[in-house]
């Protein structure tokens, strides 16, 4: 079972027929949970928030495959336990394994947002950073300043290296260690940027495809699929985001939710 972060509704419905269903956030590749506690906890005004760490990721267990059927079967016990339908939030990779699963167990979900992806297979590769993190040397780092200081000399970008540090556990036994099973995620990465060839199922439900208007990762060719999966697809982009929107523009993402889902 995936690791699982709740945020009560902070305030909850008086009548059961006012209670919207929880809310699932799912991460991309190298995030976890704790990425997302500020904008989990936002949006548990009037309903209950779960985020998850995604297998190979965070407090998560560690597994010898990471494909998208994989994950979209831990989300669905994920919600088998917290009880659904819910309404799911992906982004990235998570986004397509929250697309997976609304396409093959659709009744899981009431509404879908697919947060800057598209159910298409990619020709990048993220391998790059895994070569980074492994290289970097982790010996006697007892502060996230020298970590960023080490892992700086193969990842220029300051933001980028916020974001992969949130996943170094600087107090594990034994000593520093990554909560990224890196061995497994860069065997795995093809099926990772890649995406499922035969799908048969639809999800009819409500479904808002969000980009950045920065980012290259869902373009206007990419429609055509995306409608032929989810035929009620709505598209939305959030000026001067990149392909961390919710990191870029986190009130904006909020707000565009908020409208959404409820």
């Amino acid at each position: 079972m995936l690791n699982i972060v709740h945020h009560p509704a902070q305030t909850p419905a008086s009548r059961p027929d006012d209670s919207l269903p929880p809310l699932l956030i799912v991460h991309g590749l190298y995030g976890s949970a704790r990425n997302w506690g500020v904008i989990a906890r936002r949006l548990s005004e009037n309903r209950d928030v779960f985020a998850v760490d995604q297998r190979n990721h965070g407090e998560s267990p560690w597994f010898p495959t990471h494909s998208y059927p994989d994950m979209a079967a831990d989300l669905a016990e994920v919600i088998a336990r917290i009880g659904g339908p819910v309404d799911m939030v992906g982004h990235s990779m998570g986004g397509k394994a929250a697309m997976l699963l609304a396409l093959t167990q659709g009744a899981l979900i009431r509404r879908l947002v697919v947060a800057d992806i598209a159910p298409i297979a990619y020709a990048h590769d993220q391998t790059q950073y895994i070569t980074a993190m492994k290289a970097m040397d982790l010996t006697g780092i007892a502060a996230r300043a020298e970590a960023d200081r080490r892992l700086a000399l193969t990842v220029p970008e300051a933001p980028l290296r916020a974001f992969f540090l949130q996943s170094l556990d600087l107090k594990a036994p034994g000593g520093p260690r990554w909560r990224l099973n890196l061995d497994v995620l860069e065997a795995e990465m093809p099926r990772i940027v890649g995406w499922p060839q035969t799908i048969d199922g639809q999800f009819d439900g409500p479904a808002l495809f969000l980009t950045g208007s920065e980012s290259r990762y869902v373009l206007p060719e990419h429609r055509p699929a995306i409608r032929s999966l989810f035929p009620a697809a709505r598209f939305a982009r959030i000026p001067g985001a990149g392909h961390w929107l919710h990191a870029d523009k986190p009130r904006e993402f909020e707000e565009t939710l908020k409208v959404f889902l409820s």
